[in-house]
């Protein structure tokens, strides 16, 4: 029987794969793997996954390649292992999708606590059914698109909207410009900068204008993130 919760492991080095999937079998998960990015694609495709952790150093198509294909379609955390430990290494990742890095060599216990954690908030995410979300003061109906706060209905674009949807369902998570316009535009998030920065301009103004309040926070490097 299948377990419900899978996890990808993407790594040219066949002993660290079979190293972290010991732990992660021990865990319970169901383990697939990927020498490659080109592999990683192809699994993605065909099974459902709950979290990817994805070597950037490898052939054919590497680390960061495959994370900007996997951004295009899919929300899927992905952790990001790397044998480069500068910060300017780990903001590109982050910046590029990633929702967590690590570098080699690497405490196997650790990452399976942080593929843990990950996995619960992926899931957290996927498993909102409700037909409006309460964040702070506001409240979001997914099924009119509606915006009220304080009782007061704010009007917001189709493109607005999905924005503050998406980081609303998870307020705790920052998120990057390129995971931003991936999700919400569903194309290659190249040069996305300033369009998603517009928006999040006018959404900002929007609620500062009825309310007093920003509600998105600038995370300098990284991205943008709901603030109460």
């Amino acid at each position: 029987m299948k377990n419900q919760t899978s996890i990808l492991i993407v790594d040219d080095d066949k002993a660290i794969r079979k190293l972290i999937s010991i732990y992660l079998k021990n865990e319970a998960y169901d383990v697939y793997q990927a020498s490659n990015g080109v592999e990683a694609l192809e699994l993605i495709n065909q099974h459902s996954i709950d979290c990817i952790v994805l070597d950037v150093m490898m052939p054919e198509l590497d680390g960061l390649q495959t994370l900007m294909k996997i951004r295009e379609e899919k929300v899927i955390p992905v952790i990001l292992l790397s044998a480069k430990s500068e910060d300017l290494d780990k903001i590109t990742g982050l910046s590029l999708g990633a929702d967590d890095y690590m570098t080699k060599p690497f405490n196997p216990l650790e990452l399976a606590a942080r593929i843990k954690a990950q996995v619960r908030r992926y899931k957290v995410f996927h498993e909102v059914k409700e037909s409006s979300i309460t964040v702070c003061d506001m409240t979001i109906d997914t099924e009119t698109r509606q915006v009220t706060v304080n009782s007061k209905q704010i009007n917001f674009t189709p493109r607005e909207f999905d924005i503050l949807l998406l980081m609303s369902k998870d307020p705790e998570r920052v998120f990057s410009t390129e995971q931003i316009y991936s999700i919400v535009w569903k194309t290659d998030p190249y040069g996305s900068d300033n369009t998603v920065m517009v928006h999040i301009r006018k959404i900002r103004e929007k609620l500062e204008q009825e309310t007093g309040k920003r509600y998105i926070e600038t995370v300098w490097g990284v991205g943008y993130k709901i603030k109460c």
